[in-house]
């Protein structure tokens, strides 16, 4: 318990987060307040870079499309409001499509993605995307398996077009564990502010887990290419999964000011790490 005494001898911030620091282990209301400080003095450093980024990518006209795949509650939206939260809306997008309309079920399956991706000077966070025929559909039964074998042929080529003509493809694949993905659900439920989220794909999320998982698998081998490699994010940490999947983008490009930076812009790989086969997920 922190004193009225003990307040006394706090001369700025940086005391009473050393006697935070110093006491953590006594309290766990200390450690959780400690470590939200920390999380929050790193989140906006590497956000301050990410305007940093934005202006380069402005100026160099560059195309930069992000891509946040994942089971459902694997922190993908929460992680991509970090990254968007302080930029220049008019140089940057966020695509959440809902599902396709009478129209758009009868066109190209690309069709509706094409008009999303970023003009020049462009960024573009994509809170799923194109690969929900390779995850989602097939397991939900809402693509035929014609559908789903034409996508897996084609997703390569037209990545592998969108890399020719300049577009930057970062595709983050976001792995919770059954757990803590049961655990998620049950707060959404409880909570007023976010029981919208929970849906009849999340209900059958853990019921369906194994084949999710095979149908990821698949995606995962067919579709990580050198030109458009998936990189695995985990998760079960929140917010170190947010730090560090901003720290990967960073890593990306050689934008003005970097060398400036300050925080580590060193990734960690026991966090965020190219897909490679026989690897062993938390999300297995």
């Amino acid at each position: 318990m922190i004193t009225a005494e003990i307040l006394k001898d706090f001369k700025s911030g940086t005391d009473l987060l050393h006697y935070l620091e110093q006491h953590k282990a006594e309290n766990p209301l200390f450690e959780k307040v400690y470590e939200n400080y920390i999380y929050e003095n790193e989140l906006k450093k590497l956000q301050a870079e990410l305007v940093n980024l934005q202006k380069w990518v402005i100026e160099n006209k560059k195309k930069v499309a992000i891509i946040f795949e994942g089971r459902d509650a694997s922190g993908k939206g929460g992680t991509v409001r970090r990254f968007a939260e302080h930029l220049n809306p008019r140089a940057m997008r966020i695509v959440a499509l809902n599902k396709p309309t009478e129209i758009e079920k009868h066109q190209w399956y690309f069709n509706r993605y094409i008009k999303e991706l970023p003009n020049a000077g462009e960024i573009v966070f994509f809170d799923r995307s194109w690969y929900n025929r390779a995850v989602v559909e097939p397991v939900m039964g809402f693509c035929t398996p014609d559908q789903y074998d034409r996508f897996m042929v084609q997703v390569p080529e037209f990545e592998h077009m969108l890399y020719e003509s300049g577009t930057i493809i970062i595709k983050f694949w976001f792995s919770v564990s059954k757990d803590e993905q049961l655990k998620r659900f049950g707060g959404r439920l409880k909570s007023e502010l976010k029981k919208w989220k929970y849906s009849p794909v999340d209900e059958k999320g853990q019921e369906l887990w194994d084949t999710f998982t095979y149908y990821k698998d698949q995606m995962f081998t067919r579709t990580h290419h050198s030109f458009s490699p998936w990189i695995i994010v985990k998760s079960d940490n929140k917010k170190l999964a947010r730090l560090e999947s901003i720290k990967y983008v960073l890593s990306l490009f050689d934008y003005e000011g970097k060398n400036e930076a300050k925080t580590s812009l060193l990734v960690d790989p026991n966090v965020v790490h190219r897909y490679f086969r026989l690897i062993n997920q938390i999300d297995q």
